[in-house]
């Protein structure tokens, strides 16, 4: 496809305000982070029931109690899998998710039975896939969020708690970047009928590229070993599996016949268009992480 200047200039100027939103929530303290991901968790399920909806005028159906009682379920989610760090009044929050998400485990199927004349397991299904999809990834993203002491050069290296939410998200940028100009540039052969836009070579390019950056800078800021290796591993996961991200939302975009999920974003839509590559990598980051550092 032809390279469009005023797109970008668009993308880009949008992109620069969305990322200065998202460092600040980043990088600020762990209370901003958590606030950041929650307002995030809670956007995305309005986008996702919307699409849903729309494939399944069903699902537009649903009790009150239902809409908004799963997104809470999945934010308890959320709370559960924080780390010991998160606490507020001496409690901590993955005790408070543990026991609130309990009540809402009962109450939800217990409520949707006694306010609709029959239970439409259909409607069950979409809202359990939506806590997989999206509570769960927000969920393990709360969880990586800790320090970790890293073994580098016969040295112990303290991680700050941001650091792989960071490395996660700059890759998929970086990806996500590289892989638009690659494909606005050299782009010919269609990554997939899903995506008409996408290419292999804008596909290639963008993983290279990501892979290529987050090398060179853990090599200069921890010269080669195994840190460098890991983070190269993890950008390349969250390049691969962020682009299959992309487009499983364009293929509910696609069903629910509409170009973006939401209008958050100028040039990159909404919640899900501009988080979608996230909700898939993270949890398999979160995998790979968790066994390198049990």
């Amino acid at each position: 496809m032809a390279f469009n200047v005023q797109t970008f200039r668009t993308r880009s100027l949008t992109a620069m305000i969305f990322a200065a939103v998202m460092i600040t929530g980043l990088l600020l303290n762990q209370w901003s982070f958590f606030l950041l991901f929650s307002v995030i968790h809670f956007g995305c399920w309005v986008e996702y029931q919307k699409l849903v909806g729309l494939i399944d005028p069903e699902y537009k159906n649903i009790t009150p109690f239902h809409r908004y009682g799963v997104m809470i379920a999945g934010w308890c989610l959320m709370l559960f899998f924080s780390s010991d760090s998160f606490q507020l009044l001496g409690i901590r929050l993955n005790e408070l998710g543990w026991w609130t998400g309990l009540v809402f485990l009962f109450i939800l199927p217990v409520t949707e039975t006694l306010f609709t004349r029959e239970l439409r397991l259909k409607n069950v299904a979409h809202s359990a896939f939506g806590l997989v999809y999206i509570s769960l990834c927000w969920a393990l993203m709360m969880n990586l969020y800790t320090t970790r002491d890293v073994h580098v050069h016969d040295t112990n290296f303290v991680l700050q708690a941001w650091f792989f939410p960071v490395v996660i998200i700059a890759s998929i940028w970086i990806n996500d970047t590289m892989a638009y100009i690659s494909g606005s540039l050299i782009g010919k052969t269609p990554l997939s009928p899903v995506s008409p836009k996408k290419t292999w070579e804008g596909t290639i390019g963008g993983v290279v590229l990501s892979v290529g950056t987050i090398g060179l800078l853990s090599y200069y800021a921890f010269h080669f070993g195994a840190l460098t290796i890991y983070l190269v591993v993890i950008a390349f996961i969250a390049s691969v599996v962020g682009t299959v991200g992309d487009l499983l939302e364009s293929k509910l975009k696609r069903l629910a016949n509409v170009k973006d999920s939401g209008s958050l974003m100028p040039g990159h839509g909404g919640f899900l268009d501009r988080f979608d590559s996230l909700l898939l990598a993270i949890p398999m980051v979160w995998l790979f992480v968790y066994f390198l550092f049990r």
